[in-house]
């Protein structure tokens, strides 16, 4: 498995591409994101949103439609992508797949597994491919998502971050803004957040 990441746009939302068995799945699409996505794969399969924040989704449509492949979004966050809730000029997109809270699915032969956590937003995932996590606005490197924002949830954030926390295994973390980081590197810092949700 490989690993591209830009960060797009003005809030730098990463944009992922991972290749599995020469198989080519795009995670947030976000602003200005479309022309480095067609430069940068050769047999792209699907998208796949973390959430349904603008600045993940913003790109949605316009790749969907280039290659002809599916959306794939958590069922509780497809509103956001329907609706330009934060009416910031997106062009909206409707999901081929609504996901279900922690399912896993099988695509093109590869094992994709969205993890829910939600707090940040209603449906927000984190997706493991590989034991990979792309953690999306949950978790970062030394922080956490904001929930704050209209649809987030204190409460279910912090219901999230001790379901995480329960986790035996280490993975390694690609998040939606910053840098790449471990699990294991990042439990004290989400047990020290517990103490202010």
């Amino acid at each position: 498995m490989s690993v591209k990441v830009q960060a797009m746009g003005e809030y730098q939302t990463n944009c992922y591409i991972i290749n599995v068995n020469n198989k080519d799945f795009i995670i947030d699409p976000g602003v200005e994101s479309s022309s480095w996505i067609k430069q940068n794969v050769k047999n792209p399969v699907a998208i796949l949103n973390t959430h349904g924040h603008f600045d993940h989704v913003w790109s949605n449509k316009q790749i969907q439609e280039y290659f002809n492949i599916k959306l794939y979004c958590p069922k509780n966050d497809a509103f956001m992508l329907k609706d330009d809730i934060f009416q910031r000029g997106m062009q909206t997109s409707v999901p081929d797949v609504l996901v279900k809270e922690d399912e896993e699915l099988t695509i093109e032969g590869v094992k994709i597994k969205f993890h829910f956590f939600p707090g940040h937003t209603p449906g927000c995932s984190a997706i493991e491919i590989e034991n990979n996590l792309f953690s999306g606005d949950f978790i970062f490197k030394g922080s956490i998502g904001r929930c704050d924002f209209p649809y987030s949830k204190p409460s279910d954030m912090r219901k999230s971050l001790e379901k995480v926390l329960s986790w035996n295994k280490d993975c390694k973390v690609f998040p939606g803004h910053g840098s790449s980081t471990t699990l294991e590197k990042e439990k004290t810092s989400l047990e020290n957040w517990l103490n202010y949700i």
